[in-house]
């Protein structure tokens, strides 16, 4: 049996822009941004909780410390030496997305911030099941974990022990890519083929409180 509950927490007044789109996005913009927390576990704590979200304050530091007031900028942007510039001249507080910026983005880096936070103040006990970022009323995105799926395993001496495990699809979408360069002329393959993601927690992370403004 798994348990869940949901807090939402504001991150802070925020901009940033997608220099790529062929629209207003483009342009420097902001939103005040909040973010859903879905917690589960499978074992309750001793107020049968899933997590005292009292408990929350230094994660919600570190939230504000990457959103409140100040400007997220993708990696790859044309523009960032002009918003370092700015930066070092106390004009904004930059924050730096190496896998790129925009509310499902946000929504990966706040879940993979806390879901290792949690996991580590729980000792295991709670995850995050899903988080969900809000730009305002009416536009959201969310990032959850992978569906878990049940392995039993049945001893020598019959003793059944069921382990839920993530699926992991890394496997098949190997084989599939192995098999479409097998397919292209040697001149083809690998062409333009380029790595994306990187560190989302960049962003003066490594001192999470350094530009923090109450």
């Amino acid at each position: 049996m798994t348990y869940t509950s949901s807090k939402v927490i504001e991150l802070g007044s925020t901009a940033f822009r997608q220099p790529n789109a062929d629209s207003h996005c483009k342009y420097l913009h902001g939103y005040q941004l909040k973010a859903e927390l879905t917690f589960g576990c499978e074992k309750l704590d001793k107020n049968n909780w899933v997590f005292d979200f009292g408990g929350l304050k230094h994660l919600k530091e570190i939230f504000n410390n990457q959103f409140d007031h100040t400007t997220v900028i993708s990696g790859s942007d044309p523009e960032l030496d002009t918003f370092k510039e700015l930066q070092n001249k106390g004009i904004i507080q930059l924050r730096i997305l190496d896998g790129g910026v925009g509310i499902e983005k946000f929504a990966e880096w706040v879940f993979k911030t806390a879901d290792s936070h949690i996991e580590e103040v729980t000792e295991g006990r709670v995850w995050i099941e899903n988080v969900t970022v809000y730009e305002h009323n009416i536009n959201s995105a969310s990032v959850g974990k992978t569906p878990a799926v049940s392995t039993t395993y049945v001893d020598e001496e019959g003793t059944t022990t069921h382990v839920k495990v993530e699926e992991d699809q890394s496997t098949e979408t190997e084989q599939v890519e192995e098999q479409s360069q097998q397919e292209l002329a040697p001149e083809q393959k690998y062409a333009g083929g380029a790595r994306v993601g990187g560190d989302v927690r960049r962003g003066n992370f490594g001192d999470p409180f350094g530009n923090y403004m109450g």
